[in-house]
């Protein structure tokens, strides 16, 4: 009732309301324990008696809802939650000026004892913290009473017609007459809301874990504390549900990764629980084990293994193997519903998060699929003025004579491929990385001067020095991918410098890092400098909003350098300027040249 107000009201903690009301009238378990039968026969006749927090006061020196305080007090739980189990029977005129959740439980357990009518209920929804109508209050009652219902049925209880109302009590036996033992049906029920009790906390907290893995980890840690039970394996049913194996199982003896039993009950007791559907034990058994079992037993270093299979209703999910000494089992005996539970719980959270993992993949191959779709688009459609530049290109190259203009039109068109090259490999961009051969660094910077030093540079009246060596320095890229990185650095420094600064790129042979043989390219500056949070794009992928574009060039570099192997440094200091240096690997051998 308690929760169901608080989330009819939005109160934003309904757990608490829930654990109020649950131990709203804990008091009274305590004063029984303590005081007995005076206690009882008080109780006998407090549900008709409307002054009985007065009277309970006045004969044991104390209420029951003030000993309920006092206990979760000493749990240490919140205080409202204290205060809301105290002030259950405070006068209607005083609980109004409470906070909301002690209004909420004494709305709550009023409904339960008052009739419907009475001018205490109307008081206190008119004067409530919370805006609600008794016609909400009262349907949300008998909602939670036809639940309670269900669940008694369900549970083999049976509860009075005047419910949620208490019956009178029935006055306890004389002290000399024994009472009457359990039965075995009240004892097994004990058994089951125990187990209830225990495991519940343990299904919400699986059910919120996101992998497999996570799960399993769970799983093994929950068996420990909840059972005592250190020693345990999982095996899981394979893909073709005819065999039990741990390949995907981590963090367990080696023998389990190398297993693979039948589903046969003949062959294991692992398999034989997963086959009948109930827990199997060693120590039930007076046959010799199999020897798989036997070496299960001598893995986890036991006297014997318990086997709880993980099972829906309608699959297989596979079976935890705990190792145990006959002492474990002999107190474990009466728990066994609660571990038959256990591992339903497992199956149950397994086969939930494999199944978000599942749509979770089928989402991203559909996203896939509809990008290579779009590519394959683009490619077409870019394609087409592509071809046009570059074939008009060649027909002027013809045109020309045979001086350095060919050179430049050569490199451009050199050019034009590398972009059809990027927008073909749109389509590829899940596949992995591109073939990488030996080039000439020193050809591919002096073409890229060509083509870009005016246009960057000195249209801006940016100064460029150079530092390259005449002589050949192959190295092993894409050709495309080490193009794309060397633009991009560019490009960032035509658009910081202004007229009058200078950058400066230099390339230095033979340089040895961590034994590895590597050729430096530096392109420094003297602009305003990189910030810290830009400089750090190099290292880590940018994520970008549609409209942004302000660093994702350094993001590229980084990309791009991090698929090649190429280490990068970049020191900054504002108004100062930029140092960049690109540690790039040096081809061991080439065979036949370096492509220039």
């Amino acid at each position: 009732m308690a929760r169901s107000i608080a989330e009819l009201t939005d109160f934003p903690h309904p757990d608490d309301a829930y654990l109020s009301g649950l131990l709203h009238d804990i008091g009274q378990l305590i004063l029984l324990q303590a005081v007995g039968d005076p206690y009882r026969r008080y109780l006998a006749n407090a549900s008709a008696n409307p002054q009985y927090i007065a009277e309970e006061m006045q004969l044991f020196g104390c209420t029951h809802a003030e000993v309920g305080s006092w206990l979760i007090d000493q749990w240490g739980l919140d205080s409202v939650v204290a205060d809301a189990v105290a002030f259950h029977h405070k006068p209607v005129l005083q609980i109004v000026d409470a906070s909301t959740l002690p209004q909420i439980v004494w709305l709550a357990h009023a409904l339960t004892t008052l009739d419907d009518g009475s001018p205490e209920i109307g008081l206190a929804i008119n004067r409530a913290a919370f805006k609600v109508t008794k016609a909400e209050l009262c349907a949300t009652r008998e909602r939670a009473i036809e639940r309670t219902r269900q669940i008694g049925e369900v549970m083999g209880v049976s509860i009075n017609s005047a419910f949620p109302k208490r019956a009178k009590l029935q006055m306890p036996p004389s002290p000399l007459t024994p009472e009457p033992p359990l039965s075995l049906a009240d004892d097994d029920l004990t058994i089951m809301v125990d187990g209830m009790a225990l495991l519940q906390p343990l299904q919400q907290d699986l059910f919120s874990l996101g992998s497999d893995k996570e799960v399993l980890l769970a799983l093994r840690e929950s068996a420990r504390i909840l059972f005592d039970l250190p020693k345990i394996a999982i095996l899981l049913v394979n893909e073709q549900e005819d065999a039990l194996t741990a390949e995907k199982v981590g963090a367990q003896p080696e023998l389990f990764r190398q297993l693979s039993i039948p589903l046969l009950a003949s062959r294991s007791l692992a398999a034989a629980a997963v086959i009948g559907r109930q827990v199997r034990t060693s120590f039930d058994s007076s046959q010799a084990l199999p020897i798989l079992d036997l070496q299960l037993v001598r893995a986890l270093s036991a006297e014997g293994v318990l086997c709880i299979p993980m099972l829906t209703r309608q699959r297989m999910m596979g079976v935890i193997v705990c190792g145990l000494s006959a002492k474990q089992y002999a107190r474990l005996q009466r728990r066994i519903p609660w571990l038959a539970n256990f591992g339903k719980i497992a199956a149950i959270s397994l086969e939930a998060v494999m199944a978000a993992e599942h749509q979770r993949q089928q989402v991203q191959e559909e996203l896939t699929q509809q990008f290579v779709r779009h590519a394959h688009q683009i490619v077409h459609e870019a394609g087409n003025p592509l071809g046009i530049i570059k074939s008009y290109l060649k027909i002027l190259e013809r045109k020309l004579p045979e001086d350095g203009v060919r050179q430049e039109l050569s490199v451009l068109t050199e050019e034009i491929d590398r972009v059809a090259n990027i927008v073909g490999h749109m389509t590829n961009a899940l596949k992995g990385g591109s073939t990488s051969k030996a080039i000439d660094l020193v050809s591919v910077l002096n073409d890229f001067l060509t083509l870009y030093a005016d246009t960057l540079f000195k249209a801006k009246d940016i100064r460029v020095e150079t530092q390259l060596p005449s002589a050949d320095i192959p190295v092993k890229l894409n050709r495309d991918n080490l193009k794309q990185i060397v633009l991009n650095l560019w490009k960032n420094a035509s658009e910081a410098l202004g007229a009058g600064k200078f950058v400066k790129i230099a390339l230095a042979d033979n340089i040895i890092h961590d034994g590895d043989s590597y050729v430096q390219l530096r392109i420094d500056d003297n602009g305003p400098g990189i910030t810290e949070e830009n400089i750090q794009f190099l290292y880590r992928p940018k994520q970008l909003a549609d409209s942004e574009r302000r660093g994702i060039g350094l993001s590229i570099v980084g990309s791009l350098a991090r698929q090649e192997g190429i280490l990068i440094t970049c020191r900054s200091q504002p108004g100062i300027g930029t140092s960049i240096a690109l540690l790039i690997p040096k081809a061991a051998s080439v065979e036949n040249g370096a492509e220039r």
